[in-house]
């Protein structure tokens, strides 16, 4: 019994065991299952995320190659607008080069048939001269005339008496032409235009101070023309005289002189000397302080005060008709803006257009190129290379260097060719006073020579230790001649030259 029941225990227990077993089988089944299907579900969902970003990738590849093939299409198209460009450029400068090549051709062929004409001119100059020399016959007065004319430079005193002796014949002559000769001037001189620009007006208090000017015997207006150098017209205006000269920087000292002398109201040859010194230094300063303005409202300091003071004194220089200190503004100024917009130095640029025409202030003083003056000044003030290149290359001396230079030459052009802005008749008037101004001034023991009224006289100032009576004759006639042969003027030219002997001393 013991024995039976034992076994069915065991029995039972095999049996509780394998259902045991069973169960822990399918339950382990079952949460490997799930975890089997969660597995797979987050495969699936990484599965699509990934897909999605390579979907999103390939877009903005996509979008990426369209921009940058939309960019390459820019560029091609401005290349091509760039190229088209250039060969509009290219075909117009050829079709200019071509121009200039006929024009150089054609004024070649104009040289070859002048020198031939003036070849011709000399062969028939020649024959001439040689039929004459064997047809003429001197008489005995003729001979001592050319004898005469031979020895002129060992007996010029007797040359010089011969010469007065004939002078009012010459002037007994000049007489019967003078008709003829004011027809022809009228019709060339521009009298409005002149006067516009090369007198100044001083108004007077009554027109007592007309005969105060004047002087006793003319002394105190002979004194101011001599001193100062210009042409005082006194007429019957009511309370006003005339100061005319060419020369603006001379024009206003004699201007200012004659205001502050009338104010004054004591006029004689001692005072007139005494207040034009003064006037002279005040001027001076005057320049330079009105440059330190220029320079101060362009912001440009520093710059050396020899060129400051120049920049000044050229509000008294013209160029035809055009003033040159608004001109060199004007130009500094469009150099600027034009530098700035070319990607340049614009203080650069306004520093060269202001100092392109510097040689300007001393050219009526000193004579010669003003771009060779303008150089000189300042290297020796140590300016910036592009500032010596730009006054070389605005009148084409040299080659624009850099993008300042280029702009400065464009802007001379702009400024000098605008409507207006230039009158060449005045400049070819205040060019060939000028010379006649030079001509005097280049004889020996000449101290001063003035053109007044209106470049129709110049007075010639001589050394009085050095040179007679009888020389200065001689002098007037050889300045008259020397006008006469490289000048170019209407009507005449009277040369008056003066010799004066001044004694001076002090009561102590």
């Amino acid at each position: 019994m013991l024995g039976i029941i034992g076994v069915s225990g065991i029995a039972g227990a095999a049996i509780g065991t394998g259902v045991c077993y069973l169960w822990l089988k399918k339950s382990t089944q079952n949460k490997f299952s799930y975890i089997e299907s969660e597995a797979k579900a987050k495969a699936n969902a990484i599965a699509k995320e990934t897909e999605l970003l390579l979907k999103s990738a390939h877009v903005k590849i996509k979008e990426n190659e369209l921009e940058q093939e939309r960019e390459f299409q820019k560029r091609v198209a401005k290349v091509d607008e760039r190229n088209r460009t250039l060969i509009l450029k290219t075909k117009e400068l050829t079709s200019k080069e071509e121009s200039l090549k006929l024009l150089e051709k054609r004024v070649l062929e104009k040289e070859k048939q002048l020198d031939k004409l003036e070849q011709r001119k000399q062969e028939e100059i020649a024959n001439t001269v040689d039929k004459m020399q064997h047809i003429a016959s001197l008489t005995k007065e003729e001979a001592k005339a050319y004898i005469l004319e031979k020895v002129e430079e060992q007996s010029r005193a007797d040359v010089a008496n011969i010469v007065r002796k004939y002078e009012q014949i010459a002037k007994e002559e000049g007489e019967r032409k003078a008709n003829y000769i004011l027809a022809q001037a009228t019709t060339r001189y521009a009298g409005d235009f002149a006067g516009e620009r090369l007198i100044n007006l001083v108004n007077l208090p009554s027109d007592e101070h007309k005969g105060r000017i004047i002087g006793k015997e003319g002394r105190n207006i002979k004194t101011l023309e001599m001193l100062l150098g210009v042409d005082i017209v006194i007429d019957e205006t009511p309370g006003v005289i005339l100061v005319s000269s060419f020369n603006l920087y001379r024009r206003a000292i004699a201007t200012r002189v004659i205001e502050i002398l009338v104010e004054d109201g004591r006029i004689h040859p001692g005072r007139i000397e005494e207040v034009h010194a003064k006037v002279e230094e005040e001027f001076e300063q005057k320049t330079y302080e009105e440059g330190e303005n220029i320079l101060i409202e362009l912001g440009l300091f520093p710059m050396h005060e020899e060129l400051v003071k120049l920049l000044g004194r050229m509000k008294y220089r013209a160029s035809y008709g055009q003033n040159a200190l608004a001109h060199t503004l004007e130009v500094a100024k469009l150099a600027r803006v034009m530098a700035a917009e070319m990607g340049g130095d614009e203080k650069l640029a306004l520093r060269a257009g202001l100092l392109h025409d510097i040689g300007k202030a001393l050219t009526q003083d000193m004579g010669g190129s003003h771009v060779d003056i303008g150089v000189e000044l300042c290297r020796k003030h140590g300016e910036h290379p592009t500032v010596i290149n730009a006054i070389y290359a605005h009148h084409g001396y040299e080659e624009p260097d850099s993008v300042e230079s280029a702009a400065v030459c464009a802007a001379d052009k702009l400024s000098a060719a605008r409507p207006g802005a230039r009158r060449e008749v005045l400049e070819s008037f205040t060019k060939r006073v000028k010379e006649v101004e030079d001509i005097a001034l280049s004889k020996e023991y000449v101290t001063q020579a003035y053109a007044i009224n209106a470049g129709r006289e110049i007075r010639v100032f001589v050394n009085a230790q050095k040179m007679n009576d009888n020389e200065t004759v001689l002098l007037s006639k050889e300045i008259a001649k020397e006008i006469e042969e490289k000048v170019q003027y209407p009507g005449e030219i009277k040369v008056n030259v003066i010799r004066e002997t001044r004694a001076v001393n002090y009561a102590k």
